[in-house]
């Protein structure tokens, strides 16, 4: 057995024993709470989950154009309890696009495993997480990419707006940081149609130019790492509630880079080594209790 393979079982077992910890966690917490009196007025906080596919144009994360030509879908499944939440996120590309014609063994292309604690204090939200992107081969033949792993921390202001900043650090193998902050806010059209306008601007902070480099002026990469503002994000979506637990939400987002150096190195990773920013869109399915 490889060392590799040594690697992505290792890193599989501390997921699932992270999964674990939080479980007896929340089962601990909710025997306690039996256990206790009930006061007369307590809301009991109940379990929520969330299912949702989205089928998109494209995909894009963090500038970086992953997928081209092709319909994408997403689905997603969040757990959450008393401020703790577990999600699992995977990405299908129904086209995968290759300039050789290469054999795709797969559409399935990501798998990502999402961890995180929130905690309300006054008018601020603090939080903090772990993010495992599991990641596969993109044609026959290939060798899987480098799986990753990030550690974040969040602040939200629970005011107009609900300014956010994240800040994500990679601990396995592409060394960088990367600063996001974002707001949003949603209008109400009408009693089951709202309008969410929201923004976004990044920073990334690269450790290593080997993992994480700064591109040239001919979308090329260099010695040198990357420091400098990076994409931003500018969506609109259109969440519509027919029943009680499932929104429908038709979006739309543009991403564009937000420096000279974010333009060369968004050029230099797209499919076809021209394009810098991207225009998409597609449709949210969510069933919410």
């Amino acid at each position: 057995m490889t060392r590799a393979l040594w690697d992505r079982i290792l890193r599989l077992v501390m997921a699932t024993l992270s999964i674990l910890v939080i479980a007896v966690g929340l089962l601990t917490e909710a025997m306690a709470q039996e256990a206790k009196p009930t006061a007369p007025a307590a809301v009991e906080e109940k379990p929520t989950t969330d299912f949702t596919v989205s089928a998109l144009s494209a995909y894009i994360w963090r500038g970086q154009q992953q997928t081209r030509d092709s319909l994408v879908l997403q689905p997603s499944m969040t757990v959450g309890y008393k401020g703790f939440s577990a999600n699992l996120w995977g990405n299908l590309d129904t086209n995968p696009y290759s300039t050789t014609d290469a054999s795709y063994s797969s559409t399935w292309t990501e798998t990502d495993l999402t961890l995180s604690y929130s905690k309300a204090f006054g008018p601020v939200t603090a939080g903090l997480g772990y993010i495992y992107y599991g990641l596969n081969a993109p044609n026959s033949g290939a060798a899987d990419p480098l799986d990753s792993q990030e550690l974040f921390i969040s602040l939200a202001g629970n005011v107009l707006l609900t300014p956010t900043l994240t800040i994500y650090k990679e601990i396995d193998h592409y060394h960088q940081w990367y600063f996001l902050f974002g707001v949003s806010h949603t209008f109400e059209i009408a009693r089951m149609i709202g309008l969410k306008l929201a923004g976004s601007v990044s920073y990334l902070l690269s450790d290593d130019a080997s993992t994480y480099p700064e591109y040239d002026d001919n979308a090329l990469p260099t010695t040198d790492k990357f420091s400098n503002f990076h994409d931003g994000v500018i969506s609109a979506t259109l969440p519509i509630t027919p029943y009680k637990y499932v929104t429908i939400a038709p979006t739309v987002s543009w991403v564009f880079p937000l420096s000279d150096d974010a333009k060369n190195e968004m050029k230099g990773r797209s499919k076809n080594g021209q394009q810098e920013n991207y225009f998409y869109g597609g449709i949210n399915l969510s069933f919410a209790f």
